[in-house]
């Protein structure tokens, strides 16, 4: 690594140091604990998967045009994953991202992967160019890989890894995308998702007086019964019902009546209910903005419809039993669900636990058809006690 100060090609040493401080960074977020050459398989397969999406991006906004409003966002977020997929390709060969990018500006003469810098914007025919490229490149990667013509050649790979390089950063300069804010972006999003450290943030009215708070230990017996000949569902807490009898409100029934459960979650894991506030009376009227904007009619509607939307992914997954981590895609829609409300500061792995916790718990009551239910907001928890069956 060159001194502070000096440059390679156009760009300060510091370029560089980014790149290894970030390559520290993937390296810790990787999921997946096979390490060394044995383990490439798995990053390249990713790699090859995330130019092959930013690829579909393109065409999308070339299929969509102007009512593909998310383009942009999308294209330096998809940088961004296959950035990732890179560094810890060359992580588990012991290759440096820095020096690789060094071999990338200190050889822009090479004669076999000349290519010449230009800007454009992000949807230009020279975009797709330079991602096709960019595929070409880690497709021969893989395919030399899988013919086992890799093997622990340390050399041949950091030779394919800088012509990949040279291409993303191509790729980069075209759609006017700066590296090294990709990769941050990737870092944050990451991080979010699977964090060193795992830190509840405060609860949104803990600066409320009591009677505006969210109840902070709410035990809730639900329980099934049958009314006018309809099965149906009712809530007591504290021996006062809550709420409106609740039915699936559909011909095919799915137990949705028990919906009530994911409000209790996003209680105890995220201190965030505008359901439950209403429900309780503790909409936050001191504060006549905050009660319109978060805990009024919208903020309701919002709930409820990301209830409901998740509710129809679980179905297809048997109601998440059996799963631990889910989709990115489906914990990124919700993010976006409840985007300028105040949930929105909740990290995707606090989402991740809001949903998995409150499936577990509805999955019980499939089972039992009624029991008790207690969301925490201190503990940050929400369990599930079975009732003897007294019908």
């Amino acid at each position: 690594m060159r001194p502070a100060g000096q440059t390679v090609g156009d760009k300060p040493s510091e370029f560089f140091v980014y790149f290894d401080d970030y390559q520290e960074a993937a390296a810790r977020t990787d999921q997946n604990r096979r390490v060394g050459i044995e383990g490439l398989a798995f990053p390249l397969l990713g790699l090859f998967g995330e130019v092959g999406t930013l690829l579909s991006a393109l065409k999308k906004k070339q299929r969509d045009q102007d009512s593909y409003v998310g383009y942009s966002e999308a294209v330096v977020e998809e940088f961004g994953d296959v950035l990732w997929y890179f560094s810890n390709v060359a992580s588990r060969a012991s290759l440096s991202l820095g020096s690789l990018a060094e071999q990338v500006f200190d050889n822009r003469s090479d004669s076999n992967d000349s290519e010449q810098d230009s800007t454009g914007s992000n949807h230009s025919p020279e975009f797709e160019a330079a991602v096709i490229a960019l595929a070409g490149k880690v497709g021969l990667l893989l395919n030399e890989f899988s013919a086992g013509k890799i093997g622990n050649n340390r050399d041949v790979l950091s030779a394919h890894l800088a012509k990949i390089f040279r291409s993303l950063s191509r790729a980069a300069t075209v759609a006017d995308v700066d590296l090294r804010q990709a990769a941050h972006n990737n870092i944050c999003k990451i991080n979010s998702r699977w964090p060193r450290t795992r830190q509840y943030r405060p609860l949104f009215d803990t600066a409320y007086s009591d009677a505006e708070q969210l109840p902070r230990k709410i035990e809730m017996h639900i329980v099934e019964t049958q009314v006018a000949g309809r099965t149906c569902v009712f809530q007591l807490c504290n021996g006062v019902e809550i709420g409106s009898r609740l039915t699936d409100n559909k011909v095919v029934e799915d137990d949705y009546r028990f919906h009530d459960v994911f409000h209790l979650a996003n209680a105890a894991i995220l201190g965030w209910s505008p359901c439950l506030r209403a429900l309780f009376r503790v909409k936050r009227k001191s504060r006549p903005e905050v009660d319109e904007t978060q805990d009024g009619a919208r903020a309701i509607l919002i709930e409820e419809g990301l209830s409901t939307f998740v509710f129809h992914h679980a179905l297809r997954l048997n109601y998440f039993d059996s799963i631990k981590s889910l989709d990115y895609s489906l914990l990124k829609t919700v993010q976006d669900f409840v985007t300028g409300y105040e949930v929105d500061q909740c990290p995707l792995w606090q989402w991740e636990q809001a949903i998995l916790e409150g499936f577990e718990v509805f999955r019980k009551l499939r089972t039992h058809r009624r029991g008790v239910v207690t969301a925490d907001l201190v503990e940050r928890s929400i369990t599930f006690r079975a009732l003897p069956d007294d019908r």
